[in-house]
């Protein structure tokens, strides 16, 4: 795995969570393992804010909206989630990148206990790797 570096949450906006993600791990708790959610593999976050969640099955797909959200006391980055079967936030722990670009992990903390961490599987846009993969 290539080195990752954190990034200051005070800064994050939306284009670096931009992109394709796998699930490369999960904690449950107290989430409800039927939701699509709990049994989410991939998340794509496109702009303008259109969010795609599925599992292995395409029939089991679901499509919301998605933006960055932040407290008004500690200014800490939410991703707001407007999913069919309703909203729901989570809180953005950790953010990590590459210094290209190339690889990214973001790990995402729920209201129900249920922790995310998710690995891209594009690159951030507009940085170099972007370019690179672009044209191939």
């Amino acid at each position: 795995m290539e080195l990752l570096y954190d990034l200051n949450l005070l800064h994050l906006a939306s284009e670096h969570l931009t992109g394709g993600w796998r699930v490369g791990s999960r904690v449950l708790s107290q989430a409800n393992p039927d939701e699509i959610l709990a049994r989410a593999t991939h998340f794509e976050l496109d702009g303008p804010n259109h969010l795609k969640i599925s599992d292995d099955s395409p029939l089991n797909a679901a499509s919301g909206k998605w933006e960055i959200q932040r407290d008004s006391l500690l200014n800490r980055p939410y991703v707001e989630l407007d999913l069919p079967a309703g909203p729901t936030r989570a809180l953005v722990t950790r953010l990590r990148r590459a210094p290209d670009g190339a690889a990214r992990q973001l790990t995402l903390y729920f209201l129900s206990g249920m922790e995310l961490v998710l690995d891209s599987l594009t690159p951030e846009p507009g940085s170099p790797a972007a370019a690179t993969f672009s044209a191939s």
